[in-house]
C-alpha cells in the first residue's frame, strides 16, 4: 500500500503496470539487500533480534507476494479506506506482537532503547 501511494506522488503518470513493476523490483531488491550481512548485523545490533539470521526464501517470496497484494489493494480501494487499513494493521501489530513496519524502521535507522526495552518485554522470557 505504502509503494502505491509512493509511486502515485511520485509518478502519478505511469500507468499502474510499470508503477507495480517499479515496486516489486524496489521490494525485490530490499529482500536482497535484508538477507545481506550488512542488515542481519544491523538487525542484531538494533532490535531484539538478536539470533537473526536472515529470511527463508519462502519468507521473502511472501513478502514480495504481500507488497503486490497490497499494492493493488491500495489501486482498487478509496484511499480513506486504504489508511485506515494500514493504520488498524500497524496498530495491531504493536499491541500484539510488539513489532511492525513503523518499529523495524525507527529501530534501523535510529534505534530507541525504550521502544527496545517495550518490545523486550513482551518476549517469551522477557
Amino acid at each position: 500500500m505504502l509503494f502505491y501511494a509512493a509511486l502515485w506522488l511520485v509518478a502519478p503518470k505511469l500507468p499502474v503496470r510499470q508503477r507495480l513493476l517499479i515496486a516489486l523490483a524496489v521490494e525485490a531488491g530490499w529482500e536482497i539487500l535484508e538477507n545481506s550481512p550488512l542488515i542481519i548485523n544491523r538487525y542484531r545490533e538494533a532490535t531484539i533480534s538478536l539470533g537473526y539470521v536472515g529470511d527463508s526464501v519462502l519468507n521473502s517470496l511472501s513478502d514480495v507476494l504481500m507488497m503486490t497484494l497490497g499494492f493493488l489493494f491500495a489501486f482498487r480501494a478509496r484511499p480513506w479506506v486504504t489508511v485506515t487499513a494500514v493504520i488498524v494493521m500497524e496498530a495491531g501489530c504493536a499491541l500484539w506482537i510488539r513489532d511492525n513496519l513503523t518499529l523495524n524502521i525507527i529501530m534501523l535507522i535510529h534505534p530507541v532503547d525504550a521502544i527496545k526495552h517495550w518490545q523486550m518485554a513482551g518476549a517469551p522470557g522477557g
